[in-house]
């Protein structure tokens, strides 16, 4: 008899069990990703042509959108380049919420499995496949909210017209949302790198090209072309050619450093990144099966790669957003101001906790504002160095939290590591094949690379910044970072069927 009830009650314990896992959140969630579409892996090993033409096909996509004005939008209300350029978007276009949603998730995601809210054993492949899921469903979903928050605080100067026409342009900005994570998904399946990287460098890639060397005026307006060519009261947008101008027509030293510092900060900026990057510690293996080979691990200083300084990034960037939140005019000043501080009408900060995290310089010597340039001009003023310290801090201590989140949550850890270097049949010299030796070698390295590589990340951005490089200092970083992985990552493939003059590059020849 208590056999037969000790059964009912195990039997009714495991229905119940079974019940709850089915009515969970995360089995909601994974039934919903199996609704959203994905890429699907190829079948078969694509060649280096083939896997470059989908990322070029992916990339002219993104460039075709962000070209493609929101049907229902006279003109864009709230305009922000900081925002634009870390989410790759373009106000007004199909791609006004740009990478936002796939990162606005990743940071949520990271922050909830890093501190362990959500303990996940990130090295479980069932687990990558929840952290996968459960990622596609929150980028989808904060691509619906982020278009609502959009269209609701007036960000898009829309044309009137009622309830219905708000959610018919709310529809176009979250299709534009679901493109690029269609085409992001792409990109790492078909191509090579992220589509999330690969679309920062090209609005920071444009924006630097436009901005140093456009011949046109800045007033320029497409499909008037007697407003885009230069004349003694307009001249070119083009740093580069204002520096030529103010040469050769005898300006004053000020005027020519103004409109060349930001030209040299770029390219000292440029190639100091470059330097960093090449740092590494290279941690000798051998083959197991193969006496007397082996080759070096490599491990680079930024180890988690810029990752950690995008997230950052574009935490501070959703601050900024959420300053307008609430935000109310001042009838004195004509700025929006609310509990994060106020901002004037391109959406930067003027006051409160946003401005100290914000980027140092006044901005009054055009659009690339750093403090070597208020320092030329002698309008720097001794209150710019408390921001400076605020702004370093915030990007150094969000890079260094986000890399180590980022190394525990994307298989870089020592352990999972390890298991590579074993499934690749090599193991350290002088020791016998355990993964736990392997383990405990690069336990030596790795948390010490993530932490400091973060460090450096953050503290390059905030340089970047304050000097003013010209595509906002964190824009240009992760630019030649993006650029210098890419090169590193095509140079590692095979190159049997590439161009002979894409090889001759990649093999420096």
């Amino acid at each position: 008899m208590n056999d037969d009830n000790s059964k009912e009650n195990s039997d009714d314990n495991y229905e119940k069990k079974n019940l709850k896992e089915k009515f969970s959140l995360m089995s909601i969630i994974l039934k919903i990703s199996t609704y959203i579409h994905s890429v699907t892996k190829p079948l078969y090993k694509q060649s280096f042509n083939t896997r470059l033409m989908w990322v070029g096909f992916a990339l002219i996509a993104y460039l075709i959108l962000a070209n493609i004005q929101v049907f229902g939008i006279e003109e864009v209300a709230f305009q922000n380049r900081f925002f634009e350029i870390i989410l790759g978007a373009r106000f007004g276009s199909i791609m006004t919420l740009g990478i936002g949603p796939i990162v606005t998730a990743g940071i949520i995601l990271q922050l909830l499995v890093g501190s362990k809210i959500i303990n996940w054993d990130m090295s479980k492949p069932e687990t990558k496949k929840k952290f996968q899921s459960t990622s596609k469903v929150l980028a989808v979903t904060f691509a619906i909210l982020e278009s609502i928050v959009y269209v609701s605080l007036g960000a898009l100067g829309m044309i009137p017209g009622g309830p219905a026409f708000m959610v018919i342009v709310m529809a176009q900005l979250a299709m534009g949302g679901f493109i690029v994570i269609i085409l992001d998904d792409l990109v790492q399946k078909w191509g090579f790198g992220s589509g999330i990287s690969l679309f920062i460098a090209a609005g920071v890639g444009s924006q630097i090209i436009l901005s140093i060397f456009s011949p046109l005026t800045i007033g320029c307006e497409a499909f008037n072309f007697a407003t885009c060519f230069p004349n003694d009261v307009n001249g070119p947008n083009g740093l580069l050619w204002q520096t030529l101008i103010s040469i050769f027509t005898g300006a004053s030293l000020t005027n020519i450093l103004i409109t060349s510092v930001p030209i040299l900060t770029t390219i000292g900026i440029f190639l100091l990144v470059v330097y960093l990057q090449g740092i590494r510690v290279e941690v000798p293996l051998a083959f197991s099966a193969l006496r007397g080979f082996g080759r070096n691990w490599s491990l680079k200083l930024f180890y988690t790669s810029n990752i950690p300084v995008i997230l950052t990034a574009a935490l501070l960037a959703n601050l900024q957003l959420l300053a307008t939140v609430g935000a109310a005019p001042d009838p004195n000043t004509g700025l929006q101001c609310g509990p994060l501080g106020c901002v004037n009408e391109n959406g930067s900060p003027t006051s409160g906790i946003l401005y100290y995290l914000s980027a140092p310089g006044s901005g009054s010597h055009g659009v690339f504002g750093g403090i070597v340039t208020d320092i030329v001009a002698g309008t720097f003023v001794n209150t710019e160095i408390f921001r400076i310290i605020t702004y370093a801090l915030f990007l150094t201590a969000g890079s260094a939290v986000f890399a180590v989140f980022w190394m525990t949550t994307s298989g870089m850890d020592a352990k999972s590591v390890s298991r590579q270097i074993q499934g690749a049949g090599m193991q350290v010299p002088g020791f016998r094949r355990d993964p736990r030796i392997i383990e405990s070698v690069l336990n030596r390295y790795i948390p010490h690379l993530t932490l400091l590589g973060g460090i450096f990340v953050g503290l390059l951005a905030a340089l970047a910044d304050t000097v003013g490089a010209v595509g906002t200092g964190v824009g240009i970083l992760l630019t030649v970072m993006i650029l210098y992985n890419y090169y590193e990552e095509l140079r590692n493939q095979d190159l049997e069927g590439a161009h002979p003059i894409v090889r001759k590059i990649l093999e420096g020849k």
